[in-house]
């Protein structure tokens, strides 16, 4: 009973310490670091949640703006980034015109699409008279 019982804390005091850590170190590919805001899977760019990630022709590379706003944010939501985000390596933070912040790689700034319904799918490349690509490392 005693070694049943050390045992359920043990588990518990294990899973408590790793939900503290955050996100963890990616070392899926190029493009990545230690605690990147996405990873590399397949070829490609996905969020925390493993969706991929598109880039859009209308953004100004290096520009720290993101011209995709109102409907055009509904449908290609930004991949936030928390108020306090830093640059990291080739991913920085850039402001949007509400205010929120928005991860940007390599100048370009993130998005997912909201037709894409499960990791792996990838039906907005192309979009919009092909202004809309999938994000790659």
């Amino acid at each position: 009973m005693t070694r049943i019982l050390l045992t359920a804390v043990l588990v518990s005091a294990l899973a408590a310490c790793s939900s503290m850590k955050g996100p963890a170190p990616s070392t899926t590919g190029p493009g990545t670091t230690a605690q990147s805001p996405a990873t590399v899977l397949n070829g490609v760019l996905v969020g925390p949640n493993q969706m991929t990630l598109y880039v859009f022709d209308k953004d100004a590379v290096g520009s720290g703006k993101s011209v995709c706003n109102a409907q055009c944010a509904a449908n290609w939501p930004p991949m936030a980034a928390p108020a306090n985000a830093a640059p990291i390596g080739d991913w920085s933070p850039i402001v949007r015109d509400d205010g929120s912040k928005q991860w940007a790689y390599k100048g370009r700034p993130l998005y997912q699409w909201v037709k894409d319904a499960k990791p792996g799918d990838r039906t907005g490349e192309g979009m919009a008279n092909n202004t809309w690509h999938i994000a790659r490392p």
